[in-house]
């Protein structure tokens, strides 16, 4: 989009108008907005009214005269003792009369009624709302649902002086989370920050300590190699209109709302005062992580099972939360004729953590004890689970053939998602190194035997799979969604979709450049030093008096003079560095990363840095 084209237009009045005309919102109404409260009540009564009349009825019989004001005050209680995520999906009672302040789409259309009450939900776009009673400070655009502000957003136009950052520093420095407007988990889910080519997102206000997240496509777009922000737009539209158009049109909202909002819970003890800590942070998906669900959904219901998916996502791409919440849709995902496409889900990891998050994830959107099995003893285990058709089967590499065995000949069909996970191979690694500590020759060439032994035996296994992978062929009721951040040739040939030249590429990329640009993992290789450089640096240092000389100088220049290969000296120099530099970064979180010639040379540096 051109500068002169954007001059032209108001940003606000194009987002508004679309979501207004083709996005599925009305108009709201700023002084409809009770804000002592953070709600449109008469909305939010509205949509109670209309769609749940016989519940209503009771209501107003059991509280004659005041069933407005009872069911306002049961509404704000049962937010502030729980969260407003879960009111929205479990709802609450009054003298036993059960009310939804929100309806979901059905994941079929048999039921008539449910379809009308979907419907009968009132989405509103509300401009320059005055969201507190202590001033007059407003808010570009609010979305409220059923009179429910849950979206916020802050615009900004580049040519116009401001950008991104500036909506960013507004929601750090003006506006308050003591405001029940933006407290957190009570009202406003999730607020944007948005330009015409850049949008950042936060679930949590907390002033200046504030974290947004990038909500960018990436440079090439979704799904593709490319770094941080998003493509050149194209037909005169803006570069971030996929958030209003993708992200935020009706039916979108409330599916994330319904399938993808997460309050995930953790728990820290003190080992000193044994105080629990808990932290609360409400999970809203990347974009990119939205983007790979849609789209392999979308494949899904197309072509039905049978397919192959590589979903080559870098480290820091949430990729725990992408598997818990694909586990999720797979096991609910219907055809165009309503039936269910999968009758399992069998996810197959080695990290604990991911079962875990699993189940969370699951209990929040179903509330069904159970949905999640988790195979740790055998494949007699595995094959039952399979047999009873367990909705989400969690298992691991070892047991991964059974699968073949138990569903070949089978008329159901299974998703199976596989995650790239070693940690007992990385057991078994370090349950050695622990028996090779010995500081001897003869213990380190044991070590490097025994782990050069292990990782071919573990390679052996894991082609052992692929190969039976591959001689089974593809199986029409069986669907492979393989997660990997580094795809190996025959990875991307067994999983991936093959190309008019005949290579092979993976269904959706989030690539490690844009993991970096977008500074969720760091570039261990833009800043490293060598020995060599940082020894010749050192040898500067001594000939000018105008550097200080230190232990780790005296320590470099003792290896030069007397033994160029001695371990212990080199090891020196690098604790000293560590110590009085790279220390101190990061808030004092700061690693450093040794890259060694061979295992033995990391072994022997590892005894060093002990020993040292």
């Amino acid at each position: 989009m051109s500068g002169d084209n954007l001059k032209e237009r108001n940003f606000e009045d194009d987002i508004c108008r679309w979501l207004c005309e083709h996005g599925g919102y009305a108009a709201g109404t700023p002084e409809h907005f009770d804000r002592s409260l953070a709600l449109d009540t008469a909305t939010l009564l509205d949509f109670v009214k209309t769609s749940q009349p016989k519940a209503w009825q009771r209501h107003e019989r059991n509280c004659p005269g005041k069933a407005e004001q009872v069911f306002i005050d049961r509404f704000c209680k049962e937010v502030r003792v729980t969260s407003l995520l879960d009111v929205l999906r479990n709802g609450f009672s009054i003298l036993g009369v059960k009310f939804r302040v929100v309806f979901w789409q059905p994941e079929t259309g048999l039921n008539p009624e449910s379809l009308r009450q979907y419907k009968a939900n009132i989405l509103h776009c509300t401009r320059q709302l005055r969201y507190t009673p202590s001033s007059e400070n407003s808010v570009d655009v609010a979305l409220l649902l059923n009179g429910i502000p849950l979206v916020c957003l802050e615009l900004k136009n580049p040519l116009t002086g401001q950008n991104v950052d500036d909506a960013v520093r507004q929601f750090r420095q003006d506006r308050s989370p003591n405001d029940l407007f933006f407290s957190f988990k009570r009202r406003v889910l999730v607020c944007f920050a948005v330009d015409p080519y850049h949008v950042r997102m936060t679930t949590r206000l907390a002033g200046e300590q504030t974290f947004f997240l990038p909500f960018d496509q990436g440079s090439n777009g979704a799904g593709e190699v490319g770094g941080a922000g998003n493509p050149q737009p194209r037909n005169g539209d803006y570069a971030t209109a996929y958030l209003w158009k993708q992200v935020l049109n009706r039916d979108a909202l409330l599916e994330l709302l319904q399938k993808f909002l997460h309050l995930e819970v953790k728990e820290e003890k003190d080992p000193k005062t044994g105080k629990v800590d808990r932290k609360e942070t409400l999970i809203f998906p990347r974009y990119h992580q939205w983007d790979v669900l849609h789209k392999v959904l979308a494949d899904v219901r197309e072509k039905g099972p049978g397919q192959n998916y590589l979903i080559q996502h870098s480290a820091g791409s949430g990729k725990s939360n992408s598997i818990a919440w694909l586990a999720h849709r797979l096991t609910g995902l219907h055809d165009a004729q309503d039936r269910k496409i999968f009758q399992s889900v069998i996810v197959v990891t080695d990290r604990r953590v991911l079962d875990r998050q699993l189940q969370g994830t699951i209990r929040q959107f179903e509330q069904v004890e159970g949905l999640v099995q988790t195979i740790d003893k055998n494949s007699a285990q595995l094959r039952d689970a399979i047999n009873e058709g367990a909705a989400i089967i969690v298992t691991t590499l070892q047991k991964f053939p059974v699968i073949f065995k138990e569903v070949e000949h089978g008329s159901r069909n299974f998703a199976v998602i596989v995650d790239e996970a070693h940690s007992s191979q990385t057991g078994r690694a370090a349950l050695k190194l622990k028996t090779a500590l010995a500081d001897t020759e003869a213990a380190l060439n044991e070590y490097a035997r025994l782990e050069g032994e292990e990782e071919a035996g573990e390679e052996r296994r894991q082609d052992e799979i692929w190969q039976e992978l591959a001689a089974q062929g593809r199986h029409r009721n069986l669907s492979f969604f393989a997660f990997t951040a580094t795809p190996k040739d025959k990875t991307l040939n067994l999983f991936g979709r093959q190309q008019a030249d005949g290579s092979y590429r993976a269904f959706h990329i989030y690539s490690m450049r844009q993991a970096i640009e977008e500074h969720f993992i760091l570039d261990v290789l833009r800043n490293y030093t060598t020995y060599r450089a940082y020894f010749r640096l050192v040898c500067k240092g001594a000939e000018d008096p105008r550097y200080a000389t230190s232990a780790a100088a005296r320590a470099a220049m003792r290896f030069e003079s007397l033994h160029p290969h001695n371990i212990a000296q080199k090891t020196a120099v690098m604790l000293d560095h560590f110590r009085s530099v790279t220390a101190r970064k990061m808030g004092g979180r700061a690693r450093a990363m040794l890259v060694t010639a061979s295992r033995l040379h990391a072994v022997r540096y590892m005894l060093e840095f002990d020993r040292q």
